[in-house]
């Protein structure tokens, strides 16, 4: 599966502005409330952040991947933020975050999600798609990144 599959320009979110954690976590997860009813973008909340109590999805360069496995789900979702301004996230490197890649699947589906994961951090990995990420001035342009540098790295 391709991550820019996944991206909308609802769940895709240009200078988006917060202050906190919270807030960042709050609002990527509220943009997913066009794919999913109320009670489930709430249970989505209750386990993004139960995992993001376990230990912080800042990996470092400016990059968030709050993620969750839950119950309920039948498919993967994913919601995506470039931050107005980068926040305390408790980063392993202590740096600021600006980049937020939020993704959530089924409990069932183990092997996916791991496998998602990995390719949003191999991506992002690269500083110059970084760099490519934060010039982009809307949402459509953001998912347009993403599916050409996806399409440059994975084929």
């Amino acid at each position: 599966m391709k991550i820019y599959q996944l991206l909308t320009k609802q769940t895709v979110k240009a200078k988006l502005a917060v202050s906190t954690k919270e807030q960042t976590l709050d609002a990527v997860i509220d943009l997913l409330s066009p794919l999913v009813d109320n009670s489930q973008l709430e249970t989505i909340r209750v386990a993004v952040k139960e995992r993001e109590s376990i230990m912080s999805t800042g990996v470092g360069k400016g990059l968030a991947i709050p993620h969750a496995k839950v119950s309920g789900l039948a498919i993967n979702f994913a919601a995506f933020a470039l931050l107005e301004n980068g926040i305390d996230y408790s980063s392993i490197d202590n740096a600021p975050v600006q980049l937020v890649f939020l993704i959530v699947g089924p409990v069932t589906h183990n092997s996916e999600h791991i496998k998602l994961l990995s390719r949003i951090s191999r991506l992002m990995n690269n500083d110059d798609f970084r760099e490519t990420l934060y010039a982009c001035p809307n949402e459509e342009a953001i998912i347009e990144a993403f599916k050409l540098e996806e399409e440059r790295y994975f084929n």
